[in-house]
């Protein structure tokens, strides 16, 4: 009973010294409020009776003239159809149609289109914009650009004018050009909102696209091999929807003119694309993965798997080495590596600085052509 009494009067006495607390803080926040930085001490003091909006009386910039464009891009886009001979479970024959775009580039038949348009295609054909159908060949393809160059028996076709994606700035306007949704040929119009973008494809050789261009035009499924053209009429990418999520909206990207011309030239001339190779497998290195393998490096590519008799095994490389820097570039992470070696040439020999457990060390490697398989 006098435990009770007690407590009570414990609790009594704590209330009563929560209250003062709070009525001294109250009255102290009250008479001294904080002083803030952002308000000034003169509530007039940065005003200005006489402000007004600094407009510079000049007239708007007119929108593009987009019907000029699209009349004269419009005669040399082509809609592709890929037919595809597949067998099921029971050997059973079954036809996959997959359809896209193509954009002819000379007079005498040759398309640019992608290679996941026409890959593994039993027969192509080729709808010109007069409506008339012919069959198609392939002349070359290439997984790592995706880019791929078919041709058809004709003579007199009108093509396009190829044009110089360096002269691109973001906010330019452009018109994607192509076989949206296989309902025909159709142009969709938008900005350039980046350069020079890398993206990797979700493929089983998990390639890198180098040298993008992407752009608000909306790029549908079709849309693939499809010219991007800007308000000249030239054209500055090959449009991709491969490289499009499913759920993403606004963002459509295209090879860039200038990295697809050389590829598209090899693929004419050899009907192959030859690039030099190290021979590794490699991962991106970062914080997470330093800690999770106690690396003394933070970022760089590290090598995951060595090829036999590969100029990598010759340099003197091994697993669990990390790359930071090649040819005289710093690497970061694997897209640096792979965008080195693909600008070095076949045979040339590059430096190599790596980093082998606390040691960073030096070799050189001459680079090979990179296998066909």
């Amino acid at each position: 009973m006098a435990f009770a009494k007690m407590s009570r009067k414990y609790i009594l006495a704590v209330a009563v010294l929560v209250m003062l607390a709070l009525t001294v803080s109250a009255w102290v926040w009250s008479s001294s409020p904080p002083s803030s930085p952002l308000q000034p001490k003169n509530p007039n003091q940065y005003a200005d009776a006489d402000w007004t909006f600094p407009f510079q009386n000049e007239p708007a910039a007119p929108l593009p003239d987009f019907p000029p464009v699209i009349s004269a891009v419009m005669p040399s886009v082509v809609s592709v159809t890929a037919n595809i001979v597949t067998s099921d479970f029971f050997g059973r024959k079954h036809t996959e149609t997959v359809a896209g775009s193509g954009i002819l580039i000379a007079d005498d038949g040759y398309i640019v289109t992608n290679n996941h348009v026409v890959e593994d295609a039993d027969s192509i054909y080729v709808e010109l914009a007069d409506g008339e159908t012919l069959p198609a060949v392939i002349v070359g393809t290439d997984t790592l650009s995706d880019l791929a160059v078919i041709k058809v028996d004709a003579v007199n076709l009108p093509y396009a004018r190829w044009g110089d994606s360096g002269l691109l700035s973001v906010g330019q306007w452009v018109l994607a050009i192509g076989n949206a949704l296989g309902k025909g040929i159709t142009a969709t119009e938008g900005i350039v909102s980046r350069l020079n973008v890398s993206v990797s494809l979700e493929d089983s050789e998990g390639n890198i696209l180098y040298d993008l261009i992407q752009t608000t035009a909306p790029v549908n499924p079709g849309n693939s091999g499809g010219p991007l053209v800007n308000m000249s009429g030239d054209i500055i990418g090959i449009t991709s929807a491969k490289i499009v999520a499913s759920d993403v909206e606004g963002m459509g990207f295209a090879m860039s003119s200038n990295e697809a011309a050389p590829i598209i030239e090899d693929l004419i001339r050899e009907g192959q694309v030859s690039y030099p190779w190290l021979g590794v497998g490699l991962q991106t290195v970062d914080p997470l993965l330093a800690a999770a393998n106690n690396l003394s490096v933070d970022k760089g590519a590290l090598i995951v798997e060595m090829v036999v008799d590969s100029p990598a095994e010759a340099a003197g490389l091994r697993a669990d080495d990390v790359i930071i820097r090649f040819g005289g570039k710093e690497i970061d992470d694997v897209a640096d590596i792979i965008e080195a070696i693909r600008s070095s040439e076949i045979g040339q020999e590059v430096e190599i600085v790596f980093v082998r457990g606390q040691d960073t060390r030096t070799t050189s490697a001459r680079l090979a052509e990179r296998p066909s398989s």
